[in-house]
């Protein structure tokens, strides 16, 4: 199993829960973007940068997917193709995105966007939260409880 991290949008406080996580486990874990990202120097990270353009990270993960391993993500239809390809995704908040609960949450994702076409103003998400943080730490720890032998 390895871990992919869609990190252009990826809040810092959980990249940092990523890169004890990886070291604790020893699983590899990639960060992809289109942009630079300071990652820490270990056998258990590293740092992918894609070229610019519309879901282009999201496309070299696909590619380099594998059944089991997990994406960590917030966008929803990268999350799809994951669970369609056999792996697990996880977002930065905690939520574990699952076949009972992905297609409810892209009919959500494309009502909004149609909200947003036709000018209603939905705002984005809220901060990431201390909450959240703990939430996705904790999700991140139960996951890797049942699917790593070293975490």
């Amino acid at each position: 199993m390895k871990i992919w991290v869609d990190a252009d949008a990826c809040p810092v406080a959980v990249r940092e829960i990523l890169f004890r996580a990886a070291e604790r486990t020893e699983i590899l874990t990639t960060l992809v973007a289109n942009t630079f990202l300071r990652v820490p120097e270990s056998p258990h990270v590293r740092f992918l940068k894609v070229p610019c353009g519309f879901d282009v990270a999201d496309r070299r993960i696909g590619a380099e997917l594998a059944a089991g391993d997990l994406v960590v993500t917030a966008d929803i239809p990268l999350a799809a193709a994951v669970i369609e390809q056999g792996g697990h995704a996880l977002s930065p908040r905690g939520e574990l995105f699952t076949t009972d609960n992905i297609r409810s949450l892209l009919s959500l994702r494309d009502f909004m966007d149609t909200l947003r076409s036709a000018g209603v103003r939905t705002g984005g998400p809220p901060p990431l939260s201390a909450s959240d943080r703990k939430a996705f730490a904790d999700a991140l720890d139960r996951f890797l409880t049942r699917h790593s032998p070293r975490a």
